[in-house]
């Protein structure tokens, strides 16, 4: 399904050069992969923030299948957490990318990715929490890619084992990601930033997430909706709510009044069998 990655980190991101350094260990010859029709990666270290457009090389990014961006976390309880993101604005875009607008995303590339961290964290005994974020801030980019980042302080940017632990995610998951057609193809929609009844889907469920929309963005438009399903790489199945995490019941009825006049399927979390 994808064959070239490129691995994007800032050279300001003491995270991203944390994460870059330990995967370089495992970089095998590109010209030996690439004779064995294997899938390789190449690093792109940038000056600058990587989540602002006009800071990265979009030509040499086009020449790759799929991108992922190596990055620090940052959040208000400092909390210590290794997670994973598709990135894309709703409301605004302060930093960076379009307002509205989002990256392609593979829900089947996330829930791999998303369970291989858990499973390496969890087999480490890392203090970390694995955790999914909602679709969030830029760049915004035409390749289908993912965020993955340490945080949420410095102490976490710097910590080695935290950094091995998604060096290893990565190169595990760029060696072993299969394109899996039984999966059920899904976009989320509701709850908290952090996504706790998503990460359990994601996990456990047959389910694969692309984008996830947060409660916080609601009122949750008709094009929004439709920006998210177009960028989801794999033919969306259905919208899974997080009932109780979807606003008010005005506001859930708005919500499946747009999605079924656009024939979209839509689930509960409570209806997904895990």
């Amino acid at each position: 399904m994808f064959q070239k990655y490129l691995i994007i980190a800032s050279k300001k991101d003491k995270a991203g050069m944390n994460i870059s350094s330990q995967l370089s260990q495992f970089r095998k010859n590109p010209i030996l992969s690439s004779l064995g029709n294997k899938p390789n990666f190449d690093f792109y270290l940038v000056e600058d923030e990587i989540i602002y457009t006009e800071n990265l090389d979009l030509k040499k990014i086009n020449e790759y299948d799929f991108i992922i961006f190596a990055s620090k976390h940052k959040s208000e309880k400092k909390e210590k957490t290794l997670s994973v993101h598709s990135p894309g604005n709703f409301r605004t875009a302060d930093l960076g990318g379009e307002k509205e607008k989002v990256c392609p995303s593979s829900a089947l590339f996330n829930k791999f990715i998303f369970t291989k961290l858990e499973e390496n964290a969890k087999n480490s005994k890392i203090d970390y929490n694995v955790t999914l974020e909602c679709t969030h801030h830029g760049p915004l980019i035409s390749k289908p890619c993912v965020f993955i980042e340490i945080g949420s302080t410095e102490t976490e940017w710097i910590d080695r084992r935290a950094g091995f632990i998604i060096a290893k995610t990565i190169q595990e998951t760029i060696e072993q990601f299969k394109e899996d057609k039984y999966r059920e193809i899904a976009i989320g929609i509701g709850g908290p930033h952090y996504c706790p009844g998503f990460n359990k889907l994601q996990l456990k469920s047959n389910v694969a997430f692309s984008h996830i929309i947060p409660q916080y963005v609601m009122p949750i438009t008709e094009k929004i909706i439709l920006e998210v399903i177009k960028k989801t790489v794999e033919s969306v199945d259905f919208v899974v709510l997080d009932w109780k995490g979807a606003g008010k019941s005005e506001q859930r009825q708005d919500l499946i009044d747009i999605l079924e006049e656009n024939n979209i399927q839509w689930k509960k979390t409570s209806d997904i069998d895990r």
